[in-house]
């Protein structure tokens, strides 16, 4: 994944990364980029690895890529703790983010340290996170972008393969139309030499998106808008029949889910 990220930010080309989230909504992003021959990173956080279990989840991933003869990764999203690092590293993860970025600069520096030295091992991706990018429920008000200085220094002290940039998107949904920092983002690109991710994917226009993509973003993480369509899809096909056969229930939602990928996959191809 690592080759692969260069490549991307080699061509000013990006990555779509997909949470999944149990076996429907991982079916339904894996038709869409069969369907497109695209490729796509599968990413799990903690919370899921929790629901499906760890084995359960690496297993479903990779026998998904396997079977839809997709070029994919499998990528830890969000892990706060060095101990989960290490558990999905050994589970066979190829990409791995430890998220500090609400600890003190120091510390966030320290622990990625950490993490990047153990990843090496595995031959593993590993993405750390500069800034404020607003976690559902957290306030979306408060601001604290990336600074391309903090991030050039970041980097080089913590030898990390791609860095998560606060530029103005957040995670959930949005109250209104958010506006990417372009210039901020592109003088994190010009300070740094890493692959540069967009957390809050969801809700952002498609050109924004091809406009940060243009600018240095070379993955672009897609997990709300997943979550939301396939749940009301399903409410809805739910409210209008009876059957109780969820092989009959859930193809509507997975549909859904797999257009919605399709479209995402569609602006960041070349």
């Amino acid at each position: 994944m690592i080759k692969k990220l260069r490549e991307m930010q080699e061509t000013s080309s990006s990555l779509l990364a997909t949470n999944f989230y149990n076996y429907e909504t991982l079916r339904g992003i894996m038709q869409a980029a069969s369907h497109l021959n695209q490729p796509i990173i599968l990413q799990l956080t903690k919370s899921s690895i929790d629901y499906m279990g760890l084995s359960v989840a690496v297993n479903l991933a990779k026998s998904s890529l396997e079977e839809y003869q997709v070029e994919g990764w499998l990528h830890l999203d969000h892990s706060g703790s060095y101990d989960l690092v290490h558990e999905c590293l050994d589970a066979g993860f190829d990409s791995v983010m430890i998220d500090a970025s609400e600890k003190p600069f120091e510390e966030n520096m320290a622990v990625t340290q950490k993490v990047v030295e153990l990843a090496s091992r595995y031959g593993a991706n590993v993405e750390a996170e500069l800034g404020y990018i607003a976690k559902l429920g957290q306030s979306k008000e408060k601001t604290g972008f990336t600074d391309p200085e903090e991030a050039k220094y970041f980097v080089e002290q913590t030898g990390i393969n791609s860095l998560a940039v606060a530029i103005g998107s957040a995670h959930g949904f949005y109250s209104q139309e958010p506006k990417l920092d372009i210039q901020r983002l592109m003088e994190i690109h010009a300070a740094t030499h890493v692959p540069l991710v967009l957390h809050g994917g969801s809700g952002i226009p498609g050109a924004s998106l091809k406009e940060a993509i243009k600018n240095g973003i070379c993955k672009i993480n897609l997990a709300t808008e997943i979550k939301n369509i396939f749940m009301q899809t399903l409410k809805n096909s739910m409210a209008h029949n009876e059957d109780i056969d969820l092989r009959n229930v859930f193809p509507s939602a997975i549909d859904a889910v797999s257009r919605l990928v399709e479209e995402k996959l569609e602006i960041v191809k070349n």
